[in-house]
């Protein structure tokens, strides 16, 4: 193996840092007993960072975890997840994380963050990437130019359900009002049941947008790692007892993440998919979190956005950085959600796209 090549990213901010001489380990969070406990005992820590994710990757893509971190006196100052993707069909690279809308760097004061690159691209220099993709980790590496870029949205939750009601939107609190008054019930749930209640849902919206679903031993990992592990539940709305919209959050420490949501829009009128998510926000405080994260937004998807800003929400950006190792620089990149593809699937059959999904989501990332 040659040497690994570090002489272009000399003289990068942070590099003379005291934290640089401080080694960096590849953690694996597989083979870590008490991984979590670690990651919690920093104060940034989300569920991305934790374990469970991990295996959910691992066990549903066959990805494999390089997570670079720094300790001092076995505290956790410094975690750069990343997973290698490996495939015949698009290659191999590092990914921060794969299908995870944003995953900022755990970073102290003394974070040498050029120190830091270096060595994560020496790493893939050795593994034979074509590329690094830091989601949020522009945070850190502030030098680079943001290869992509999204919309983010985080509510407060510790004010309280009455301030929480009293900063929706007034579209918003009518839609709860009515769902209400509609007769719609919201359960939270663990159970395999309630999940691929959710998951018939989510074929039907995936397909209404235009894109494959997820395979459904993704969502059974997800059940057996996150879900029965506490550290997630399934929220369904339920009128005259058909399943009409739905929703996944993960929970770690005290932020929760709002990661998938679904609805049946035959009965949109019910306005089941705000019931879901207020009911969720309401429970979610009442046990103590301090935080709701609703995920990314492309910047073109006007509609979703104010669909998130109503909820009383903080918009911040989420910006992505790519880094290819071949030629030797950073690179932008397009963003694929949206595109010709969207119309060719939403006319497939959907067992037909499910089959497309199952195939082909280990190789995107």
């Amino acid at each position: 193996m040659s040497e690994p090549e570090t002489a272009e990213f000399v003289s990068r901010p942070g590099d003379t840092d005291p934290a640089a001489a401080e080694p960096t380990r590849r953690s694996n969070p597989l083979d870590s007993p008490g991984w979590d406990k670690l990651v919690l005992s920093h104060p940034d820590a989300c569920f991305f960072h934790g374990s469970a994710w991990a295996r959910v990757l691992q066990e549903s893509y066959g990805y494999r975890p390089f997570y670079f971190a720094t300790f001092d006196d076995h505290r956790l100052m410094t975690l750069l997840p990343t997973m290698e993707v490996s495939s015949w069909l698009t290659g191999r690279r590092g990914v921060s994380l794969p299908f995870t809308d944003s995953c900022p760097p755990l970073v102290s004061f003394a974070t040498a963050p050029g120190s830091l690159f270096d060595q994560v691209i020496a790493c893939g220099r050795a593994r034979g990437w074509r590329y690094w993709q830091g989601r949020s980790a522009r945070k850190l590496f502030s030098w680079a130019p943001a290869s992509l870029a999204f919309y983010g949205h985080t509510l407060n939750l510790s004010v309280g359900e009455d301030q929480l009601f009293a900063n929706l939107h007034s579209s918003v609190r009518r839609a709860i009002r009515k769902a209400r008054k509609d007769g719609v019930q919201v359960e939270l749930s663990r159970s395999l049941e309630a999940l691929k209640a959710y998951y018939a849902l989510h074929c039907l919206t995936r397909q209404r947008q235009g894109l494959p679903p997820q395979p459904f031993r993704f969502f059974e990992s997800l059940h057996r790692h996150v879900l029965s592990a506490n550290l997630g539940q399934v929220s369904l709305a339920r009128c005259g007892g058909k399943v009409i919209a739905g929703a996944v959050f993960f929970h770690f420490g005290r932020q929760t993440i709002y990661k998938y949501a679904a609805s049946d829009m035959a009965f949109q009128s019910a306005r089941g998919a705000n019931l879901v998510l207020w009911e969720a926000i309401r429970w979610y405080a009442s046990q103590g979190s301090w935080q709701l994260d609703l995920g990314r937004t492309e910047r073109a998807n006007d509609g979703l956005r104010r669909f998130k800003l109503g909820w009383g929400t903080e918009e911040h950006l989420i910006e992505f950085i790519r880094y290819d190792l071949r030629k030797r620089r950073f690179v932008l990149e397009n963003d694929v959600t949206l595109g010709w593809h969207n119309g060719a699937f939403s006319r497939l059959p959907l067992s037909l796209s499910r089959i497309i999904g199952a195939c082909l989501y280990r190789h995107c990332a």
